[in-house]
């Protein structure tokens, strides 16, 4: 009898040993939760069965195979469901496969090859639970109807070279005081020619800029910086040479006066190689852009260059009337007032490499 009992025993014990094991001694299995809150377990299955799980398009009760195990575990030799095992040495090498191109990446919609396609799930009026795969729209922004919109120049007065002449005078018949009335001096020089008398050939060149193309460069207007009397008023300048840009027969400039204490109100004159005036950029209605968490504000402004038609310096000034301004926006806190100051920061492109 004793013995008999002893045998019962020893095989409950076996039977426990062989069958008993819990769930989380297992290997190759996942967890998850339904709809109703039970927690279920599901094996892992081999990459060819979840590749083949990717064609089910809806699942009732339960998520699918693929869905259940979105994120593959990784080891320091393979990795789970990836394909073909790569140690860490492989996967650090500068390859295209590694380091793939961004514009052909974006192109691919981020997806790399071999890489699952992205897919998210949701619930119909039925109850049933969808997966649905995600298709990255890989249009340009042209082909989407999102072009930038045409630069639009900025208004300002303009005054150009031309031969030597004077203003109207007054014909055979005329009122003698239509000239007064219109603010008309009879005989006199017109401005251009008058600042042209003020400017440029003795401007200091030892500390000009040179164009660079490809990016955005600033030029900085200090108390160091060299100054002139124009006729507009004593100013700091600074020169910049356009002979890296003389192959273009014109583009449009792309310039941004930064905020420090306030904004430096701009002027600009193009010379020819001898230093010549050629043309005159004043009263420029620039847009200011308050700034961010990210950048300064800045007064931008959107001006044509005509290398083609011999300019090959541009003067940075300002003028004792825009020392008299300000600019003023619109913050949560009411109006603020930005004074326009003698010296500041600027940024120049060509506006083709924004």
């Amino acid at each position: 009898m004793r013995s008999a009992v002893l045998s019962v025993m020893a095989v409950l014990a076996g039977g426990c040993q062989v069958g008993g094991s819990a769930v989380s001694d297992r290997e190759g299995y996942f967890t998850w939760v339904d709809e109703q809150g039970r927690v279920r377990y599901s094996p892992i299955v081999e990459s060819t069965e979840r590749d083949s799980a990717k064609k089910l398009e809806t699942v009732s009760n339960r998520p699918p195979k693929q869905s259940a195990a979105p994120e593959e575990k990784e080891t320091m030799g393979q990795s789970v469901g990836g394909g073909a095992s790569r140690t860490l040495e492989e996967q650090s090498e500068y390859t295209l496969e590694n380091y793939p191109d961004a514009d052909q990446l974006a192109k691919d919609g981020y997806v790399r090859p071999g890489e699952r396609q992205p897919y998210f799930t949701w619930r119909d009026a039925d109850g049933n639970v969808r997966v649905s795969y995600y298709e990255p729209d890989t249009r340009t922004d042209n082909e989407k109807g999102q072009a930038p919109a045409p630069i639009e120049l900025t208004p300002a007065s303009i005054y150009h070279a031309g031969p030597d002449m004077k203003l109207a005078e007054p014909v055979s018949g005329s009122d003698p005081d239509a000239f007064a009335v219109l603010g008309i001096e009879s005989g006199a020089e017109d401005f251009f020619t008058r600042f042209s008398r003020s400017c440029c050939q003795g401007l200091d060149t030892r500390d000009h800029e040179e164009w660079q193309q490809g990016r955005e460069f600033g030029i900085n207007i200090t108390d160091d910086s060299p100054v002139h009397d124009f006729i507009t008023g004593q100013s700091p300048y600074q020169l910049v040479a356009l002979s890296s840009v003389i192959t273009h027969p014109d583009f449009i400039m792309r310039m941004r006066s930064y905020a420090k204490g306030g904004v430096f109100v701009p002027s600009l004159l193009f010379l020819d190689r001898n230093f010549a005036p050629v043309r005159l950029v004043t009263d420029l209605i620039g847009k200011y852009e308050p700034e961010n968490w990210h950048r300064r504000g800045f007064l931008e402004s959107w001006i044509p260059v005509f290398p083609g038609q011999g300019e090959r310096w541009i003067v940075f000034f300002t003028r004792d009337q825009d020392l008299d301004g300000q600019e003023v926006i619109e913050t949560r806190q009411g109006p603020q007032a930005i004074p326009h100051v003698s010296d500041g920061e600027i940024g120049l492109m060509m506006a083709e490499e924004d």
